[in-house]
């Protein structure tokens, strides 16, 4: 696959975000998808390839009546969904599909219709047997002693780390599909409630329902369908990924499955950090854009939380960074990858409600798990 031969035509979420218990997780995924066709102005008849996490594909192209060629079940968590774009590519350049629908619904918080999902483990699992069985069952308490360790090894501060929250609330203070709105002060953070030490109850992702489909297709198929909004250009992409269980990774206090996809996205696309305008980075909890602004290169070790902590991600920075809220404010329906890259879409179409002017590249870094799986995409609006 070259640089810019695949491209993003079509991005939607659901009209509602938030809690919608009047829709099941089937319901979110189809109504997500016909709003990403209509924003393609295509239709389901264009469709032959189709993705889903947790739950199976075949069901859901059932469901919207399509006979997909080609279909890709990956359940990795979070980060599924960008591995879905990053196989759908694979698959279109290699002539097995020509459109794909990437979909994502989950009643994360209503838990209508709701699926196993990724973190529901058989008995049998690694996690069951050597995680689960003392207490480890849940995303707040796993990430607790890696992320203690990596504010002591890197130099980072809990301060610096509410200043991620912070930060992210300046851009959807105001912004009505926001879960939580407002702007809050690092103190505002450090004063709500402890949920597993060190985070705080605003350092936890919000938990909502909804969800969002993206249409991938070649730049080809793009140009000669007359699609309705600009292409996104996909310019690289990468995956990787590390230990099952939070106690077997490499370093705590460093994603190995970071650097790697990173590495691999760059170098396909040909790119460096200093080449990126705007950042969407993966936050179910506030340290995880500490780790990806060190592992992804683009400050040193232990400068990540001053660099937030001055401003250099708010609205008027050198970086924006998650410029929807992110999952600690916007929305986090269990599995929030869907959600960053509908924002990178929208900010590079300049469709986004706190629109960062000029930019020219996105880069979307997901995580799957407790730094199990990674995953990263660069979008550009210009063709290269």
């Amino acid at each position: 696959m070259r640089p810019g031969d695949i491209v993003i035509v079509g991005a939607a979420e659901t009209e509602e975000l938030g809690v919608i218990p009047d829709m099941s997780e089937l319901d979110l995924r189809a109504a997500a998808a016909h709003a990403a066709l209509a924003d393609a102005g295509l239709s389901m008849a264009d469709v032959d390839g189709i993705t889903c996490a947790a739950e199976s594909p075949i069901e859901m192209a059932h469901y919207l009546g399509l006979t997909p060629t080609w279909y890709d079940g990956t359940s990795v968590g979070g980060c599924s969904f960008l591995i879905h774009v990053r196989h759908a590519a694979a698959a279109i350049s290699a002539g097995l599909c020509e459109t794909v629908l990437v979909l994502h619904g989950e009643s994360g918080r209503s838990k209508v219709g709701k699926g196993g999902g990724f973190m529901a483990k058989s008995p049998s699992s690694m996690q069951a047997q050597f995680q689960n069985l003392y207490g480890l069952a849940g995303p707040p308490n796993m990430f607790t002693l890696p992320v203690k360790r990596f504010l002591e090894k890197s130099g980072n501060t809990e301060e610096q780390m509410a200043a991620v929250v912070a930060a992210q609330s300046a851009w959807s203070a105001d912004n009505p599909r926001a879960f939580r709105k407002g702007e809050v002060s690092v103190q505002d953070v450090l004063d709500s409630p402890i949920i597993a030490y060190p985070f705080h109850k605003l350092e936890c992702c919000v938990v909502t329902d909804g969800g969002g489909a993206l249409v991938v297709t070649s730049r080809r198929l793009a140009e000669s369908r007359g699609v309705v909004k600009p292409p996104v250009y996909v310019l690289g992409t990468g995956e990787a990924a590390d230990a099952p269980l939070v106690h077997d990774l490499e370093d705590a206090t460093s994603s190995k499955a970071f650097r790697i996809s990173s590495e691999l996205a760059f170098r396909e696309a040909g790119l460096r950090p200093s080449d990126i305008d705007h950042l969407m980075v993966y936050d179910a909890f506030a340290h995880l854009p500490l780790y990806a602004l060190e592992d992804l290169g683009f400050v040193g070790r232990g400068e990540s939380g001053a660099f937030i902590a001055e401003g250099r991600t708010r609205p008027g920075g050198e970086l924006p960074l998650n410029t929807n809220g992110g999952g600690l404010r916007y929305t986090h329906t269990g599995m929030y990858g869907m959600f960053a890259m509908q924002e990178a879409v929208r900010q590079l179409r300049g469709e986004a409600f706190s629109q960062v002017e000029g930019i020219t590249t996105s880069l979307v870094q997901g995580v799957g798990g407790m730094f199990t799986a990674a995953a990263t995409l660069i979008f550009s609006n210009e063709a290269p």
